[in-house]
């Protein structure tokens, strides 16, 4: 076997793309390799679908789209450095007349051309997954020679197949068997992979024992960020052939390790227990979707209650406290309590706070609405029709406070009140 240490030290490229941003996404990536080659970098990883960010889904189904992806994926080559070698993922163009007309590809860079194009072979089709509907799967193994050292490129799902850890196989192709093969010393996997709690510890353990099993290091790089409501927690690592973790980059944060393959690279802290690990991704998933969407502010209703707590305090996290505008809304049922500790919250954590009441407005429906509700059916004041009367009044004050202030409006009600019903609809469920 070839002596890994004439690769010279490899870069995990950890990076937040924002879908359909191919200017910035290059950007990233140009910045990123140069502070690598700066530290001492061969070569460069980048993450799955690195260039359009994963997924751009329907944006694949636009000519001109494709069409500035290819242009952004040759001008890239010349705005790498040179002297290293940089795997980026891309869509790349398939020219066959049968099948779809897209790979999902990792496209290698050296010297200022397009050295090598390696294309995904298992294309998940499940949960958030959608690929099948865009790419053509890969049918070679993909082998990069560097220094002499033979890596072997995957991309996310390839690596997924291969050992009973986490779930399973799914496939009858194990690309990571077939790699190896063909005379990999080095297994190489660009990610796209969502953040689930499960995850957290499961996608090492799996990542461990695929290296473990086929006596390779193997270094995987993962996209972090916030697309809608997939989460990517980075968490990009490199482990070694007896499945020890030899580097490991940070969780839900953009990060930039340069190690060698040998144990002792650099370690960065991760989310201590599942809880920790879900503050920071909801934190992260509100910080992308505002900024992402060109808002730097949000506003929400606080109530007193632990759902618009939480969320408070997340909203706080995510934007600074002072760009989080709070709002109490009582009404004729609300307590003075619920006033108190809504502003309690908002003074101790720094944020905005206003009270609007709204009996003024709800005062007119318990006025007007009997008359014509009685043909539908007997009503009264204190019936669910009114209480998501409030909920709704409650909203519109919400949003018009959002649209005046270019703020996100951020939903405070929780999932299980969703999914019992427990929520009103365009009351609650907005934001």
């Amino acid at each position: 076997m070839t002596d890994l240490r004439a690769l010279g030290p490899i870069a995990l490229a950890q990076i937040n793309p924002t879908i359909g941003d191919l200017a910035g996404n290059a950007a990233k990536i140009v910045q990123a390799s140069e502070r690598a080659g700066e530290g001492g970098a061969r070569v460069v990883l980048f993450p799955e679908l690195a260039l359009t960010a994963y997924g751009p889904r329907d944006l694949l189904d636009r000519p001109g789209f494709v069409r500035d992806v290819e242009r952004a994926t040759e001008e890239l080559a010349g705005a790498l450095p040179k002297e290293l070698v940089v795997i980026v993922g891309a869509p790349t163009v398939r020219t066959s007349p049968v099948g779809r007309t897209l790979y999902n590809s990792a496209v290698v860079y050296e010297g200022g051309r397009i050295r090598q194009v390696i294309h995904k072979r298992l294309l998940p089709t499940y949960d958030v997954f959608d690929e099948d509907r865009w790419f053509e799967p890969g049918t070679e193994a993909g082998i990069v020679t560097v220094n002499g050292v033979r890596l072997g490129v995957s991309i996310c799902e390839d690596i997924w197949n291969g050992v009973e850890v986490m779930r399973g196989r799914r496939y009858a192709v194990d690309p990571i068997d077939e790699l190896v093969k063909s005379g990999a010393e080095v297994i190489v996997n660009l990610s796209g992979s969502p953040f689930t709690r499960s995850k957290r510890l499961g996608r090492a353990a799996m990542l461990s024992a695929v290296a473990k099993r086929h006596g390779v290091p193997l270094v995987m790089v993962n996209q972090i960020g916030a697309h809608d409501d997939i989460l990517f927690d980075g968490s990009s690592a490199v482990f070694g052939p007896d499945g020890s973790t030899w580097a490991q980059a940070a969780s839900f944060e953009t990060d930039l390790v340069v190690t060698e393959l040998a144990p002792g690279g650099p370690m960065r802290a991760l989310p201590a227990s599942d809880e920790s690990a879900v503050i920071e991704a909801l934190t992260m998933g509100v910080r992308d979707y505002a900024t992402k969407c060109g808002m730097k502010r949000a506003v929400l209703g606080l109530s007193g209650g632990i759902d618009s707590a939480l969320v408070a305090v997340i909203a706080a996290r995510a934007l600074g406290a002072e760009n989080v505008h709070c709002v109490a809304m009582p009404s004729r049922y609300s307590s003075e309590g619920s006033i108190t500790d809504a502003r309690e919250l908002a003074e101790g954590l720094g944020m905005p706070f206003s009270i609007v009441p709204i009996e003024p407005l709800f005062a007119p429906y318990l006025e007007v609405m009997p008359g014509p509700l009685a043909a539908l059916g007997e009503a009264t004041a204190s019936d669910v029709t009114f209480e998501n009367v409030q909920a709704r009044l409650r909203m519109t004050i919400l949003m018009a406070l959002a649209n005046r202030g270019g703020c996100l409006l951020l939903n405070t009600g929780n999932k299980s009140e969703v999914a019992c019903g427990y929520c009103t609809l365009y009351g609650d469920m907005a934001g």
